[in-house]
């Protein structure tokens, strides 16, 4: 039996990807590892924290994102005695277990460094280099995200293993009584298009409001467009952009969506458009074809490998391209709901249990 420990910090201090990745990879490991011990470690202030049953949870005082995190956590971590330490947030201490595995999610800071703050970009480019040659092995959601790691970073292939991240089972067809309650409680309009994810510069939204513009100059009663989310990081300039180009009776912005509400919004929506500059995997695109939604998505970095032959995929750069694409989702019936059924086809193969067991083999190949 080996002890097996992984860092959930972040789940308190951020909602999003990478929070979502902790969780249901630490639970479905519960699920399909009845053999090793477990120990998940989460901030001390997250009182309410409940690991999956079978799995320890112990409590750290180290912050995420610290200066002093490494030398502090290698000294809260002492004790417990770990073989395998799995940093998913790719930031490891000096020496928390024998061994130590990270993900590395993605290179947006890499890539597009100009879309963080000057903060956060030294902050980055200090810790990844350390990162990626302390850790014994790496873990990506992509094979665009590993070759980014050999490219940029000059890591080894065989350093780096690629698990596919997974959609979580509630994301289907909504059922008539859920899409009621929800079109109600959230007010939707009867159609529109929709992009999900947070506000952000490489995400692109700029792009998205810029075509959106063009579809209702060729369109004047076309549908409004959903901007979902959260406001990440330099959200302003992409905000303001709603009324420079004087869309603001077409746009309508919702935060802090319900999880629950997701595979609804995400059903009746004509397409879901991402046209990123960079995703490290895109969960919302295989959310949305999980729930019998189009997308829209850029051709570029891990989305292509996310949705396949499913949707359409854009130039991010090319406006009049992600204008047509939508423009066709809207108004090809007969195509839209072919590509709705192959994309839930799709959806199908992207479990977490698949990710867990690749996560899993890692663990057990460097004990």
């Amino acid at each position: 039996m080996a002890h097996f420990g992984i860092d959930h910090r972040l789940t308190y201090y951020r909602k999003g990807g990478i929070s979502t990745y902790m969780t249901r990879l630490t639970q479905s490991l519960a699920e399909l590892d009845r053999h090793n011990r477990y120990t998940v470690f989460h901030s001390r202030k997250d009182k309410n924290f409940s690991p999956p049953n079978g799995f320890r949870a112990a409590a750290l005082w180290t912050p995420c994102h610290h200066r002093y995190e490494r030398t502090a956590l290698s000294v809260e971590l002492a004790r417990f005695r770990l073989d395998v330490l799995h940093s998913p947030d790719f930031i490891p201490p000096y020496r928390g277990a024998k061994r130590h595995v990270i993900t590395v999610h993605d290179l947006t800071f890499m890539h597009y460094p100009q879309h963080i703050t000057s903060e956060s970009r030294r902050y980055y480019n200090v810790q990844i280099d350390y990162a990626v040659r302390h850790a014994d092995h790496i873990l990506t959601d992509s094979e665009s995200s590993k070759r980014d790691m050999v490219n940029m970073l000059g890591v080894a292939e065989e350093k780096i293993t690629v698990h596919i991240l997974g959609v979580e089972e509630h994301f289907t067809p909504p059922t008539d009584e859920a899409i009621a309650h929800w079109r109600e409680k959230l007010h939707l309009p009867e159609i529109y298009w929709l992009f999900l994810g947070t506000f952000e510069p490489r995400k692109n939204i700029i792009g998205l409001l810029e075509a959106y513009s063009r579809v209702r100059t060729r369109l004047a009663d076309a549908p409004p467009l959903i901007l979902a989310g959260t406001r990440g990081w330099l959200y302003e300039e992409s905000l303001n952009t709603i009324d420079t180009l004087k869309l603001t009776p077409y746009i309508w912005l919702l935060e802090d969506i319900p999880r629950d509400a997701l595979p609804t919004l995400y059903h009746e929506a004509i397409a879901l458009v991402t046209p990123s500059f960079y995703e490290g995997f895109g969960l919302p695109a295989l959310e949305a074809m999980a729930s019998g939604t189009v997308p829209i998505v850029s051709n570029r970095s891990s989305l292509p490998e996310v949705v396949g032959n499913v949707g359409l995929q854009v130039e991010p750069e090319d406006i009049d391209q992600i204008a047509s694409a939508m423009l066709r989702a809207l108004q090809d019936s007969e195509w839209r709901q072919a590509q709705q059924a192959a994309g839930r086809t799709r959806a199908a193969n992207f479990t977490w249990q698949k990710t867990a067991e690749t996560a899993l083999h890692v663990y057990e190949t460097l004990v």
